[in-house]
């Protein structure tokens, strides 16, 4: 149960609902309790009439559908009160349900990219909706139903020994039968719940790998191997499953068991108090019947209700995991600051954590405010890395990274990231419109600034062939559109924010020679008084640039202007003679 200590900010939250609820509860249980009570004393007035005790037919009648009129009435009101707990502690759990899934949404997005790589998109998902629908039901149905229990089980047993003492000790003889056999049950059920929530993480993987992937699956004819893989998975969930509900089975044939050994020994050791003058009336064992009878269903969920907390307590663990992890990236400054754009790398080392590879070896350069710097290398050789490292997505293992020759630590994070227009190499469009996805780099931006922004991405002849032009939905990840038209678009989302640093990482690597110089064109006007990094593995991407770095395997083998390297005679002069043959042979 240490893992459920994490929600009781939430029932301090709530708090008043919560009180509310459990008043309700006891009003609805204590007019659901004056039943049995009335009932007995109907079953009395028959008995003394039987036993012309009285003998007025008439007032027998008329005393009888007075109480008639009592039960209906304390069954309308017990039944109008329950559905208020309902209302009450149902819709406290789903407000519990919105502030945990927001909260663990917001953990997601704070944490690093390191985060990410070590875990599955669909365990990711699998936490926020399956584990935190299993802990919404340890907040409403366990809790309410706990609750109702026990103030059924306080007011009914009170009223029960001072009725008749014994009889009350005889009819509670089962419950510590049931104690222990709740307490064997949760922990076979705790085990099993573990195991079916990881199988269900790795069902949620599985599928959503592989829908990601559906172009790789039909490409190369494997869904009949995927499919097998799934139904292999699912048949091991399901074992796990009918596992974990073979233990809960035993809780209700248990419990109703219980009860009736309760019903037995009432009629019984009532029956036989009744015979040797204990009991005055007849109708103190038909309340008592119907209080046991009463506590069936209590009883009985108390099995259920132990599942939910298990199975909570577990979904819960799962979420701590996540919710206790700590970025690795942590923003030393509150305070935001304007940024004006030179960046400094000062012999810096960077290695991947979860790789252990170095894919710098101590790099460095200067680009001053307004100048643009071309990084140049074969893949792998740490370009995108250096983005990355600006953009302060991770931080440098050894030495220094300033911006404005300031420390990058001590800059405001968001001052820093909202200050840089980042285009990735691999262009991430979301399921929305060609608009809302360049509006990301600015949510207030006028239409003409978006279409501004496509113009000098050179897409905005191709958006407005499309029937919907702006408004047209690109699908998952952009599916609808190739890839150099999602690259374009990424470069539109990137300038529209006007930011003080733009970084372009290999983002022409999808578009024709012809395309990439006008492109390269407009840039030269968008990116005027910008800090600019393009890195490319294009020479004519990058000829224009004031400073080109050439990187090998993590390090600068040279570094000059266009002309000065060609000069060198050395790898970028060789890229660029093999490159401009190419375009000379197509053409």
């Amino acid at each position: 149960m240490k893992a459920l200590k994490y929600l009781n900010k939430f029932f301090y939250k709530y708090r008043s609902r919560l009180i509310l609820g459990i008043l309700i509860t006891v009003v609805s249980k204590v007019f659901a309790l004056q039943i049995p009570q009335l009932i007995k004393e109907s079953l009395n007035i028959v008995e003394d009439y039987s036993n012309n005790r009285v003998t007025d037919l008439e007032i027998v009648k008329s005393q009888l559908i007075i109480n008639i009129f009592y039960i209906i009435g304390a069954a309308l009101l017990a039944g109008f009160f329950t559905f208020l707990m309902r209302q009450t502690l149902i819709v406290m759990s789903r407000l519990i349900e919105f502030d945990l899934k927001n909260e663990i949404f917001q953990q997601y997005e704070h944490l690093s990219l390191n985060f990410y790589k070590r875990n599955r998109t669909g365990d990711l998902m699998n936490r926020i909706s399956e584990d935190v629908g299993k802990v919404r039901m340890y907040f409403g149905p366990a809790i309410m139903y706990t609750m109702n229990m026990l103030v059924l089980f306080i007011i009914a047993i009170t009223k029960m020994w001072n009725i008749d003492t014994k009889l009350t000790l005889y009819t509670l003889l089962p419950l510590p039968v049931l104690s222990l056999s709740i307490y064997f049950l949760s922990r076979i059920i705790n085990k099993r719940s573990n195991i079916v929530q990881q199988y269900l993480s790795k069902l949620t993987t599985y599928a959503q790998e592989t829908f990601s992937g559906i172009n790789v699956v039909k490409a190369y004819t494997i869904e009949n191997f995927t499919s097998l893989s799934f139904a292999e998975l699912a048949d091991t969930s399901r074992d796990k499953n009918i596992s974990l509900y073979k233990a809960q089975a035993l809780f209700f044939p248990l419990m109703l068991l219980l009860i009736g050994i309760s019903n037995i020994l009432v009629i019984y050791i009532g029956g036989m108090q009744y015979i040797n003058g204990e009991i005055e009336n007849i109708g103190i064992i038909a309340e008592f019947i119907i209080y046991v009878n009463m506590l069936t269903w209590p009883v009985a969920v108390v099995g259920w209700v132990t599942s939910i907390v298990q199975q909570a307590e577990v979904s819960q663990r799962r979420i701590n995991e996540f919710l206790e992890e700590k970025p690795d990236i942590t923003n030393y400054e509150i305070a935001k600051s304007s940024i004006i754009g030179a960046i400094e790398f000062k012999d810096v080392t960077f290695t991947y954590e979860d790789t252990d590879i170095t894919a710098l070896h101590n790099v460095s350069f200067k680009i001053k405010q307004g100048q643009t710097l071309a990084i140049l290398g074969r893949t792998g050789s740490g370009k995108s890395t250096i983005a990355a490292l600006v953009a302060r997505l991770y931080d440098a293992s050894e030495g220094k990274i300033l911006i404005d020759d300031r420390p990058i630590k001590d800059i405001n994070l968001d001052s820093l990231r909202e200050s840089i227009g980042f285009v990735p190499q691999d262009a991430f469009l979301f399921s929305d419109t060609i608009k809302d996805n360049i509006m990301i780099g600015n949510q207030e931006a006028t239409d003409l600034q978006v279409e501004q922004a496509a113009k000098s991405a050179y897409i905005y002849h191709n958006i407005v062939d499309f029937s919907e032009q702006f408004d047209t939905l690109v699908g998952e990840r952009g599916v609808t559109l190739s890839g150099g038209q999602k690259q374009r678009i990424s470069i539109a989302r990137a300038l529209i924010s006007n930011p003080e640093i733009l970084i372009f990482d290999d983002c022409l690597s999808a578009v024709d020679t012809e395309t990439e110089e006008v492109i390269l064109q407009n840039l030269k006007e968008a990116t005027k008084g910008k800090t600019t990094i393009i890195i490319s593995h294009r020479a004519s991407s990058v000829k224009n640039a004031d400073q080109i770095i050439v990187l090998e395997e993590g390090k600068i083998i040279e570094e000059g202007t266009h002309n000065q390297l060609i000069e060198k005679a050395g790898y970028y002069q060789d890229i660029y003679n093999q490159q401009l043959e190419e375009k000379l042979t197509n053409h």
